[in-house]
């Protein structure tokens, strides 16, 4: 296969087969294809989109770029709770221990800031000595031992969306939809849950700035997790303000602990 004519061909508007998406993102992950050339890709993915077989094979091939999680032998129902991201949004910072405390292991894959809004990691890591890089095994058996895991994408653990949230953040493709549900959903199936909550943001401080965009948004990664297996439930909340009193990831913590 060749890079440009796969790019050309998304630029022109046609459909990239499932082989052709997975041969894209593993090339992609082991550096093949370069961050200029996915750049193009992912621009022309921003401007014509991607069918539902598109989406489907673009999130298998970013999902098995490197290890899943294997949480069998962990007991209890695993649930992560995910938000598209705003200003102040620091919810999952005390809600996940507050769910673990009452008895639901939540193995919660994070990521950094992208665009304008804070990254739940970016603000853990402001504490010192906070770890968010684990290998499968240690990720498994913290889970097991404490009920709570906070960690972020690894070289071994959905690497492709490590590499490709960076570099939507620095070419102007964060907002497409395809592109946000692929990267939120590859991580979450990685997580091996039992049921998943996302808190998609609508409003002048969130990504989605209309209700329209945010239930297609929703509807989309709902459908993703459904091919799965995965159960999902979407909530549609405001983000016309900041949520909070702190902003910035340092602040957001002592805000968060108070």
């Amino acid at each position: 296969m060749n890079t440009v004519e796969l790019i050309q061909c998304k630029r022109d508007g046609a459909a990239l087969s499932p082989a052709e998406i997975t041969w894209l993102i593993d090339q992609y992950t082991d550096g093949s294809v370069t961050d200029y050339q996915m750049s193009a890709m992912t621009m022309a993915i921003f401007f014509n989109g991607l069918d539902a077989d598109e989406l489907a094979a673009w999130t298998e091939a970013m999902l098995h770029s490197g290890d899943v999680l294997d949480l069998a032998t962990v007991p209890g129902k695993k649930i992560d709770k995910h938000s598209t991201g705003g200003v102040g949004d620091k919810v999952s910072i005390p809600l996940a221990p507050m769910v673990a405390a009452a008895g639901v292991r939540v193995p919660m894959m994070s990521g950094r800031g992208l665009g304008h809004t804070g990254g739940t990691l970016d603000k853990l890591e402001t504490i010192p000595g906070f770890t968010t890089q684990f290998d499968p095994e240690t990720f498994t058996a913290l889970l097991a031992r404490t009920g709570l895991v906070l960690a972020g994408q690894s070289e071994t653990l959905v690497p492709a969306d490590r590499k490709l949230y960076a570099l939507r953040d620095a070419t102007g493709t964060v907002e497409s939809i395809p592109l946000i549900a692929s990267s939120i959903m590859s991580k979450k199936l990685a997580e091996d849950l039992d049921g998943l909550v996302l808190d998609v943001k609508v409003g002048r401080g969130a990504f989605m700035r209309d209700m329209e965009r945010a239930r297609l948004l929703a509807r989309t990664m709902v459908d993703l997790g459904a091919a799965h297996g995965v159960p999902v439930v979407a909530l549609l909340t405001p983000m016309e303000q900041p949520l909070g009193r702190e902003v910035g990831n340092a602040s957001e913590i002592v805000e968060s602990l108070a």
